[in-house]
């Protein structure tokens, strides 16, 4: 019970981490002015950032079932996950801390254009913030992508949850959204301060939770393949 709390509690910070990276952050910010737009009305713009964290949070809970329902579900890969789960971790983690580290970069980044799409769903009020929230989180870049793929699946295959870890996730991904949904809504004047600490936030996060993930793998590889620990 403690370690599936531990996971629910990485799963969040995971989500959160990934929100305010860089590539993920620009699409949020997109988001955070969709919803802006209902400035005045209050409960809108609540309403509208509990939808887009829903619509995020479907995705991300698809995603991850269908892959670790389809690796769990063939009797020939459970196996070998059972058997080599932890071996498999250790490399997998080093590689995730090595790209939140900017250790490895790729310039490739996978989504839709966010002004674009937000003109175009304006019009339909909440259905649009749920649409916003489910093409947005289709938005992967090398970091959002190294955490999702290197962390979140692999606790999900780890402790067999397609869904609960999958959609806390999602939620902590849209956290900075409801915060700055509850700023307008309640008519704060520190919205641009807040990005601005929420960017230097994130340099920092970003690079411990790199570090974090680099010595568990280290510590994975020298228990479970080398056998020293």
């Amino acid at each position: 019970m403690e370690g599936f709390i531990l996971a629910l509690a990485s799963a969040v910070w995971l989500g959160v981490l990934t929100s305010i990276s860089p590539c993920p952050l620009a699409t949020n910010i997109a988001a955070i002015s969709f919803i802006g737009r209902r400035v005045g009305r209050i409960r809108m713009v609540l309403l509208s950032g509990l939808v887009y964290t829903l619509g995020r949070s479907i995705v991300y809970a698809a995603i991850a079932a269908m892959l670790v329902l389809s690796l769990l579900s063939i009797p020939g890969v459970s196996n070998f996950l059972q058997t080599y789960m932890n071996k498999l971790l250790g490399p997998v983690l080093i590689v995730a801390g090595m790209f939140l580290l900017e250790l490895i970069a790729l310039s490739v980044s996978v989504g839709p254009d966010g002004q674009k799409l937000q003109q175009r769903v304006e019009r339909h009020g909440l259905l649009g913030a749920l649409m916003l929230g489910v093409v947005f989180a289709l938005t992967f870049c090398p970091v959002s992508a190294g955490l999702f793929f290197g962390g979140l699946v692999p606790l999900s295959l780890e402790h067999r949850s397609w869904l609960v870890l999958p959609v806390v996730y999602g939620v902590g991904t849209a956290v900075p959204v409801l915060a700055f949904a509850l700023l307008i809504a309640t008519g704060a004047r520190s919205v641009g301060a807040a990005f601005d600490r929420l960017t230097q936030f994130e340099w920092w996060a970003r690079r411990v939770t790199g570090v974090v993930f680099v010595l568990v793998g280290v510590y994975y590889c020298l228990r479970y393949i080398f056998g020293i620990l």
